[in-house]
């Protein structure tokens, strides 16, 4: 099957295929991902797609299989949400905040996600430059710009850091930042 006579295929069953996904997710993002998946295996096995009417038909066969296979994701999708639910609810609620904590939740998301990459994850600026899809000069700047970002919060809310200067790690303590 070639491009037109795929492109005419869809034209004809799009808007039949859109009613039966709507009919059976319960959302129209959902129908939506349904019915796109569908065209998306049906490109993929064009070859297999009988012609006329039988097209039609056949796309309601991958339809119906990816909207159950929609719908087992979504199941393993609750469950493993359920689940992590119970695991969250079983951890203690995070003590009253540090002042460090509240100067590094008002820095920007940016420099909140450097420092954190540096102090939580202990990443390397050759690794942040992986992670971030940027070279590691533009790493090097950008921390440099965020760490002086955050000192100058920290002076402002009146917090000495220069005494945390030598293990700049504890400062931003997990514990102390949830």
């Amino acid at each position: 099957m070639d491009e037109d006579e795929f492109a005419a295929v869809y034209a004809a069953t799009y808007k039949p295929l859109l009613g039966y996904a709507l009919r059976r997710c319960d959302s129209p993002e959902d129908a939506a991902d349904v019915v796109a998946e569908t065209f998306t295996v049906a490109w993929r096995r064009a070859a297999e797609m009988p012609s006329g009417d039988e097209a039609r038909l056949w796309l309601y066969g991958v339809a119906r299989r990816v909207l159950a296979n929609h719908r087992r994701g979504a199941r393993r999708h609750a469950i493993k949400t359920a689940a992590l639910r119970e695991e969250l609810a079983a951890v203690p609620p995070p003590r009253d905040r540090s002042d460090i904590a509240e100067v590094f939740g008002g820095l920007p998301d940016r420099d909140r996600e450097l420092l954190s990459l540096v102090a939580w994850e202990g990443l390397s600026n050759a690794e942040i430059a992986t992670v971030l899809g940027c070279s590691r000069n533009a790493v090097s700047i950008r921390l440099h710009r965020a760490r002086k970002r955050f000192a100058r919060a920290m002076r402002a809310a009146g917090i000495d850091h220069s005494e945390n200067a030598a293990s700049a790690r504890p400062v931003l303590q997990r514990s102390e930042l949830t």
